[in-house]
């Protein structure tokens, strides 16, 4: 399924969600959390529904050599954009010249379950696949893509919606019987307007570890700032950032979060 064929529908997630808090957390918790496992530059890396390159685009300007995999033309598109206009300002410049950036990160139109197909049996040092499992109806030939374009040794990371607080948005929204359906149901409208699947840690973690990919940690993606609306306030919103990461490690709280971000590695 392409989730954000549609322009519009791609705009408001990539203009409204990214240039949010909520984004920026969801973006700082995961980086922080990837590059700790990462291996230094130059290492290879596909982004499987990698959309407009809001989380990879950034390693391609520290060194790493990334592959964007997106079946929207739309997102394609930004994540040119995005690589022009970062090569026209100068970026990437520790790593090379303004030419080197655009020879780093390379753009394929595929549905992520054909990547190991379409990229002819590449494999790589770290596989990204960030926000695409809520948009499927059944995760299992996804990750059998993933954990065919990791290299032995690399990093599978997959972000995914955590069907464990299905039940804490229709609360807030003052659904009370919704809230009742919702602590057995695995699907829930997103706030774009488009139905989503929740998946749990655990049996992600199980999927990996048939295929050969061993997880190594996981951690929560956007707790405080998913739940609870933003007030006025005149903390610096690094603070916000800080508290995300701080919370996205730690238990209850990792649980009670919106996404989650597992961390495997395929066995040598």
């Amino acid at each position: 399924m392409d989730a954000f064929a549609d322009a519009e529908v791609a705009e408001r997630f990539v203009v409204a969600h990214y240039g949010s808090l909520r984004g920026r957390v969801r973006t700082h918790v995961i980086d922080a959390h990837l590059r700790a496992e990462l291996a230094p530059p130059p290492l290879t890396v596909v982004d499987v529904g990698g959309g407009g390159g809001n989380q990879s685009l950034p390693l391609a300007q520290d060194g790493y050599h990334v592959t964007i995999v997106d079946p929207s033309p739309a997102m394609l598109e930004r994540a040119e954009a995005r690589v022009t206009a970062a090569a026209r300002a100068g970026a990437g410049a520790d790593t090379g010249s303004d030419a080197d950036l655009a020879d780093r990160v390379r753009l394929v139109g595929s549905a992520g379950e054909q990547a190991p197909d379409v990229l002819g049996g590449e494999r790589f040092g770290a596989v990204l696949c960030h926000g695409v499992l809520p948009y499927l109806d059944e995760p299992e030939p996804l990750v059998d893509a993933l954990c065919r374009l990791a290299a032995p040794g690399g990093l599978v990371s997959i972000v995914a919606k955590n069907v464990e607080t299905m039940a804490v948005r229709p609360v807030l929204e003052g659904d009370w019987a919704g809230a009742l359906a919702a602590f057995d149901a695995e699907r829930q409208v997103n706030g774009l307007g488009l139905d989503t699947r929740g998946d749990h840690v655990d049996d992600l973690s199980a999927l990996l570890a048939a295929r050969g990919v061993d997880p190594v940690g996981w951690f929560g993606v956007r707790l405080f700032t998913e739940w609870i609306p933003e007030r006025p306030s005149t903390d610096p919103d690094e603070l916000v950032l800080r508290v995300e990461l701080e919370a996205s490690r730690r238990d209850p709280y990792r649980r009670l979060s919106r996404l989650f971000h597992l961390l495997a590695r395929a066995r040598p």
